[in-house]
């Protein structure tokens, strides 16, 4: 489950909906087993591997069905001896983190950001600028930094209100890029050195100062790149990348998934199993 999951049920997303009749179904994340694959397609997956993959929902097209025709670019195998519930928890947002650090660009050895580090997108963020040898500065309550230490966060720094001026005490020039995962938008240009990148996981349409460098993360860019799908199953098997299971509920309970959700604090996915 993601949170965008919850807007195609409250209405947030009413007026994209209209185009298509009811119902509307939501998900983005799928795992199962490959049932058939199109003529013509080329893939070296095989019917009958167990496979995850990208969903973009519209319409009556989403993950919570018990079967989905996707483009082959939007599957790939799951990692060695993950279950189904495990594997669908990698796609989004291990997807949106990768396309996010992509578009920063920061040479090895450079300094990121992250906030929103105990969450989905962030935890993500955290371990893979890990994997690309960057130095990473993330942010937690007191709760949750023995969670972001242990996805090998360099430095953690107090989750909230003045979070740019707690990062400049590690990072003096700014860090080279940051990865919003707790939507703070503007009050974060401030951490950034000049010309650094801000990659925001929301619509932030603004002119940054001091040559800062604006990226939007939209996954759609990444629906149908195999390739870094299946990159993300070998550092999973690599114990580079965590999947994180918070609970799992029969699709007959999707609706106290949901209000779970809402409620925020999850750590983890919520995984719905057919």
């Amino acid at each position: 489950m993601n949170p965008t999951d919850t807007y195609v049920r409250n209405g947030a997303r009413a007026e994209q909906q209209r185009k298509d009749p009811p119902p509307y179904v939501p998900g983005m994340d799928a795992a199962g087993v490959l049932e058939a694959i199109g003529d013509g397609v080329e893939t070296d997956l095989e019917v009958g591997d167990h496979v995850m993959a990208i969903v973009l929902p519209d319409g009556a097209h989403g993950g919570y069905c018990q079967r989905l025709a996707l483009p082959a670019g939007s599957v790939a195998r799951t990692p060695a001896g993950a279950s189904f519930a495990e594997a669908s928890t990698i796609p989004m947002n291990g997807l949106p983190a990768r396309l996010a650090l992509d578009e920063l660009d920061v040479s090895s050895g450079g300094t990121v950001a992250v906030t929103g580090a105990a969450g989905a997108f962030g935890g993500y963020c955290v371990q893979l600028a890990k994997a690309d040898g960057l130095r990473v500065i993330a942010d937690a309550s007191e709760a949750d930094e023995q969670l972001v230490r242990d996805l090998g966060a360099d430095i953690v720094v107090r989750r909230g209100h003045g979070m740019a001026e707690r990062i400049l005490e590690h990072a003096p020039d700014g860090v080279d890029g940051l990865c919003d995962g707790s939507v703070q938008d503007e009050a974060l240009f401030p951490a950034i050195r000049d010309g650094g990148g801000f990659a925001a996981v929301r619509g932030l349409k603004v002119d940054a100062p001091r040559g800062i460098r604006m990226h939007q993360v939209w996954v759609r860019r990444y629906l149908e790149e195999q390739a870094k799908l299946d990159r993300l199953r070998e550092q999973v098997e690599d114990d580079q990348v965590t999947m994180r299971v918070a609970q799992t509920f029969p699709m007959d309970q999707a609706g106290e998934a949901h209000r779970l959700l809402d409620a925020g604090g999850v750590r983890g996915r919520l995984v719905i199993e057919l």
